[in-house]
């Protein structure tokens, strides 16, 4: 095998990497077109050293070679990028999905450096069409999410009993409901985790609120 065989491999695993940091990119995460590209790249590069590179030394009787070492090196080498893409924001774990897509990206680059570019080329448009899919208005429909909301109202006897009665109704999930007093405790000021899911009305629910006596003013926020 010629080495412009080898180079064709390294190139087509940097092409099936460029297509998933372009989708990356396209969401507006860390790691985009180009840290894909080089990872497919980088990890086809060593699987084809792994399993050509050493040919000239097989005429040795008591030489054996492993193909895999490297390339079982290549993944674990790749999770420290992956895990250089994982942070806390907002008390929330974000860049998993990117880290995951480095991560497998690696995965395809073996696969083709190994000359399984059917397999290489399946994955990368799965991976696609699951990133696609997994975006989309109907997933995020049927996905929870959690919503602070925060009332202020006077505060009258059986306010607070008026306000879970409502969320109950409305089959909401309170996370965490807290009040506190404020101006001179003639109102209160509440603030509700709620969970609830993408298809429920946000705007309904502040209609309801703002439409009970007593109530000052409601504000919500994304968690």
């Amino acid at each position: 095998m010629w080495d412009w065989d080898y180079l064709i491999r390294v190139m087509f695993a940097g092409l099936c990497g460029a297509l998933i940091g372009y989708e990356r990119k396209s969401r507006m995460k860390e790691a985009g077109i180009r840290t894909h590209f080089i990872v497919g790249i980088g990890a086809s590069l060593m699987m084809v050293v792994s399993k050509y590179g050493f040919q000239d030394q097989t005429v040795w009787s008591n030489l054996s070679l492993d193909p895999s070492r490297i390339a079982a090196q290549v993944i674990s080498g790749v999770g420290f990028i992956g895990a250089g893409m994982i942070f806390t924001q907002k008390n929330r774990i974000k860049g998993l999905t990117t880290a995951a897509g480095i991560w497998t990206t690696a995965g395809i680059g073996i696969a083709v450096g190994a000359g399984m570019y059917g397999l290489g080329a399946g994955v990368t448009l799965f991976i696609l069409a699951a990133q696609s899919l997994l975006h989309s208005r109907f997933y995020q429909m049927a996905t929870p999410s959690t919503r602070q909301v925060v009332v202020q109202v006077d505060n009258e006897p059986g306010v607070m009993i008026q306000i879970k009665e409502l969320l109950e109704n409305k089959k909401l999930t309170i996370h965490s409901f807290h009040a506190e007093r404020i101006n001179n405790g003639e109102q209160l000021m509440v603030h509700m985790l709620l969970k609830l899911s993408r298809s429920e009305g946000v705007e309904e629910l502040l209609s309801l609120l703002q439409e009970m006596e007593g109530i000052r003013s409601v504000e919500t926020k994304s968690n």
